[in-house]
Parts: structure tokens; sequence; C-alpha cells
């Protein structure tokens, strides 16, 4: 990329999709603010305008993700397993900002455009959640939500780390494999607790 290929004001997007693709490919760890300055084609003074630092780039990365899943949790559909099959393409097709997203020692978890981020998709999720059909996540929507963010989470953070046995696999497709899961524990008739019908 050239200086002169994005437009004025549009370097903190072009650097943010930097860091998320090379996030994904490496870690963290393996991301600077020099080596993204020259991908962008700009001095090495230029992303700190933007970010400070590390810690600031990454709490930028993680809300831009954050507001992300909020913007697909939303125009998923009503019902929790939409929101849960989303949740976990979200995860899968976007996997430099999942990473940052959940690690608290990369940000600054006190930024207030980071807290209003994860506080849209919480509420979007909360949505979701509210659609289930089972009396004790009726009487408990607080536990009903961590069961099912634990779910969607904890799959999609096995997926990403093929922590499953043949995963990923290019003959499986994760969204439809946590549809079976959810199916499984969150509705109707299954032994996961959905009212009998």
């Amino acid at each position: 990329m050239t200086r002169g290929s994005y437009h004025h004001g549009d370097l903190k997007a072009v650097i943010l999709g930097h860091a998320a693709a090379l996030v994904a490919e490496r870690g963290a760890d393996g991301v600077s603010l020099r080596e993204l300055a020259r991908a962008a084609g700009v001095s090495h003074a230029a992303p700190a305008h933007h970010f400070t630092d590390r810690r600031g780039l990454f709490t930028a990365l993680a809300a831009q993700g954050w507001r992300m899943l909020a913007a697909a949790l939303a125009q998923s559909g009503p019902q929790f397993l939409d929101a849960a099959l989303e949740y976990v393409r979200f995860a899968v097709e976007h996997p430099g900002h999942y990473e940052v997203m959940f690690d608290r020692s990369l940000v600054n978890p006190e930024d207030p455009e980071l807290i209003a981020a994860q506080t849209a998709a919480g509420t979007e999720l909360a949505a979701g959640v509210g659609t289930l059909d089972d009396a004790r996540a009726k009487e408990d929507p607080q536990a009903a939500g961590l069961a099912a963010w634990s779910l969607v989470h904890g799959f999609a953070m096995l997926w990403l780390n093929e922590a499953i046995p043949g995963a990923p696999d290019t003959r499986a497709d994760p969204v439809d494999t946590v549809q079976r899961v959810a199916r499984m524990l969150f509705t109707p008739g299954s032994d996961g607790g959905g009212e009998r019908g």
C-alpha cells in the first residue's frame, strides 16, 4: 500500500485492517506499530497519532471487533440459535479481532468506546437468550446468558485453536457444528433442559 492509496482520514481504518490480518496470521505479539506504518506506506510516527501505542491500537481493534459483532448479532434474527450461529461465524471470519477482544492484557478495559461496544454486543446476545423457551432460562436470565455465551465462545475458541478432533477441517462447517450442539442444549425437548413438547 502506498501513501496515496487511502483517503485522508482513512489511515486509522487502514492500520486496523492490517493489524487484524497480522494478529490472525501470527498473534498479537507479532504486531508492531512500526510494521503497520510500513504496511500502510506512512511514517513510523503516523500510527501513534491515532493510537499512541500498542495498547491503544489493540483497544481500538477490540472496540471495532465488538461493534462488528453487535451489528452481526443485530442482523442475525430474533432467535437464540440465529445469534449463536452468527457469533461463531463472526469468530471464524474475524480471528484477528476475536483474539484481541478477549485478551484483557492487550487493551485498556476502561476505555469508553470499548465499554460501549462490549455493552452493545452483550445486549444483542442477551436479546437472543431472551427468546429461549425454557422455564429455568426465564427464571434466571443472567445464568442463561452466561451459559449461552459459554457455549458459543467456548466452541469458537476450541475451533480456532484446532482443539476439536478433526477441526478445522475443510469438510466440516463450524456453523453447522455449533448448530447441532446448540440445538442439543438449548431447544425444547433436548436433554439440556428445554421444555418437553
